[in-house]
């Protein structure tokens, strides 16, 4: 019943698969040169392999022509042998005769029959040679395109703003950056030689079989229409489901990815039964359209089979007939069955591919929808920079809005002095984290302009910015790889173990990392198991302290640390924040009283500002924010 249910789901409309297609085989433009020398190699050798039907059939008449010429006088003329022949009544062996060259007497010529073997071998192990030349060019030609793909999706990535995945699952994407990329290799390294050698193989042994007989080649060709219309008719119904196909695996890929790192929380709300039928369910229609994709594409070949089948039985009939009549010699009838398989093969084997390719597409064309995803607006060139970096922050009518109809900021003006220290508190949705995103450029300002020391940010490269601001967030993020080198991450240049040391001391970091087993060389992995989520916290403080930002943004930094761990880090805080420009955001007022202006942020604006006294003695915004707090706190101690 799930199955059934999950069949009729999501949007199941056919890709433009065309466009999609002429735009994957133009990715191979770099590899012309390759692509030539592999038509070529597959030329040559699809030129041999249909000669050698023709070959075998010239053997095929001196055996022949040796057991019927072995039987008759020696000495007697051909022509005499097949008047007598019919004068003795037997005119329909003679007729069948007449198209076979024999000498009476002789029988067979086993040298002759020899050359003629090697001569085929020959030219059939030369085609394999070229065969196997023409598929380690294809095979590179792939590859190389492969990789070009992966370097554009990941170049892709790096421009795309941060709104595109603040509205796409992370699975999901990353599901487009290696499984459609994957099944894309694996189509183009499947089909890419085979369709070539097919289609020249049809065209090839089309000429030899009108060479041999046009009759013949025209009954071959009875069941070519037959063969178009199964292959148009099952392509049409199986591409929608390739489509659902790749689309229902990322989105199972992002729900496995989503569960997966939150697997904890999972388990502590006991969600555990509706992540599993979640997971089902998307299982099922990931099997649904998969087995429709599979089972459509899948009855190709059977139907394939069947037409060449008739093919074969037309051919061998009209074949016997026309020996029967001394039209054709035995040799080349039997070299024509060959040349009807050689032909029928080939297109079922473009037909079997149709679902190879289709699905190649529909991947080619999820990738291409990223690669042709809205970036963010390109860097100056060349960029402006301040003369002498000092950390002023100037907001001038700043506008911003994540929706066109739905403003979340407007008019905001604000100037910060070098070395300040701003704290920025509201509730929830106030625009807190949105005014830090806008400094660091991960969003553009729809109205206004914010400078950095007098400079439009906005006219500065967006890594000439970055490169002088130090950010540590709520959720603290570690990379596989030692403890010394997840702090170095931060820093622009070669640091020492020094400076490592240095920066991990002043974020209090450096007494619980001499405490592990191999300190500082402690390997972590993504996920930061073996430290506590304050102790990944405090790694990443000491990340930024190491890179020497002039302005430096702590977003809710301190939220994941004990009240002892707090305290020190804002003792650090105060004696690092000297000659730098600092932003904290923050709802534990209590981490801000030392802030040299406070800003009080409701739906987008600035209600209060001020230091911590100052607007507790206003007893506006920041002070009921504060009584709130406080008054929680006591309840939560009785």
């Amino acid at each position: 019943m799930g199955r059934m249910m999950a069949a009729g789901g999501p949007d199941q409309r056919s890709m433009d698969f065309k466009r999609s297609g002429r735009r994957l085989l133009a990715q191979f433009r770099p590899e012309r040169v390759t692509m030539y020398g592999m038509l070529l190699a597959v030329l040559l050798s699809v030129a041999l392999s249909v000669v050698g039907p023709k070959i075998l059939g010239r053997a095929t008449d001196l055996v022949f022509a040796g057991v019927v010429g072995r039987d008759m006088p020696a000495g007697a003329d051909r022509e005499e042998v097949l008047d007598r022949m019919r004068d003795e009544g037997r005119g329909d062996v003679a007729d069948m005769l007449s198209g076979t060259e024999f000498t009476p007497g002789e029988g067979i010529d086993f040298a002759a029959v020899g050359e003629v073997l090697l001569l085929a071998l020959a030219v059939f192990v030369a085609a394999g040679l070229l065969m196997a030349v023409a598929t380690r060019l294809v095979n590179r030609a792939v590859n190389n395109t492969v990789f070009r793909m992966r370097e554009a999706v990941q170049a892709k990535l790096s421009r795309l703003p941060l709104s595109y995945f603040d509205g796409r699952q992370r699975g999901e994407v990353l599901s487009r950056a290696t499984n459609d990329i994957d099944n894309i290799g694996q189509t183009l390294q499947q089909t890419m030689g085979q369709l070539a050698n097919s289609l020249l193989t049809i065209v090839g042994v089309l000429v030899m079989m009108f060479w041999i007989s046009p009759l013949l080649a025209l009954v071959a060709l009875v069941t070519v229409p037959l063969s178009f219309v199964v292959a148009r008719r099952v392509g049409k119904r199986s591409q929608p489901q390739f489509v659902q196909q790749w689309k229902s695996t990322g989105t199972l890929n992002a729900h496995i990815e989503e569960m997966y790192t939150g697997h904890a929380l999972v388990k502590v709300f006991g969600r555990q039964e509706e992540s599993a039928k979640a997971f089902t369910e998307h299982n099922e229609a990931l099997y649904e359209a998969s087995f429709r994709a599979q089972f459509n594409s899948g009855i190709m070949q059977p139907l394939m089979f069947f037409v060449s089948n008739v093919n074969y039985v037309l051919v061998a009939v009209v074949g016997g007939l026309r020996v029967a009549s001394g039209a054709l010699s035995i040799g080349d009838v039997q070299a024509f069955i060959q040349y009807s398989r050689q032909f029928s093969m080939p297109l079922t084997q473009v037909a079997s591919m149709a679902n190879l390719v289709q699905s190649g597409v529909a991947s080619a064309e999820r990738v291409f929808e990223l690669l042709d995803a809205d970036e963010q607006e390109p860097d100056p060139v060349p960029g402006e920079r301040p003369e002498a970096p000092r950390g002023r922050v100037a907001l001038e009518k700043v506008s911003f809005r994540y929706e066109a109809d739905k403003p979340l900021i407007e008019d905001l003006s604000l100037t910060v002095e070098p070395g300040h220290t701003v704290a920025i508190v509201g509730p929830t949705g106030a625009g807190k984290t949105t005014l830090v995103n806008l400094l660091m450029r991960f969003y553009e300002v729809t109205g206004g302009r914010i400078t950095l020391d007098g400079v439009d940010i906005a006219r500065m490269s967006r890594e000439e910015l970055r490169a002088g601001i130090g950010m540590v967030l709520q959720d603290a993020w570690l990379f596989g790889g030692t403890i010394a080198e997840n702090i170095a991450y931060g820093a622009s240049r070669e640091v020492t173990r020094e400076e490592i040391e240095e920066a991990a001391r002043a974020a209090h970091a450096d007494h619980f990392i001499r405490t592990l087993p191999d300190g500082y060389d402690t390997v972590l992995d993504d996920e930061g198991a073996g430290v506590s989520a304050g102790e990944k916290q405090l790694i990443t403080i000491a990340r930024a302290f190491l890179s020497d930002p002039v302005i430096l943004v702590l977003d809710e930094a301190t939220s994941s640390v004990d009240t002892r761990t707090e305290m020190l880090i804002q003792q650090a805080m105060a004696r690092l924040a000297h000659g730098r420009t600092s932003f904290v955001i923050a709802h534990r007022l209590s981490t801000i009283r030392d802030a040299d202006v406070i800003l009080v942020m409701e739906n987008g604006s600035i209600v209060e500002q001020g230091r911590h006294e100052e607007l507790l003695a206003a007893g506006g915004a920041y002070a009921r924010l504060y009584e709130a707090q406080f008054a929680r706190a006591v309840a939560e101690l009785d």
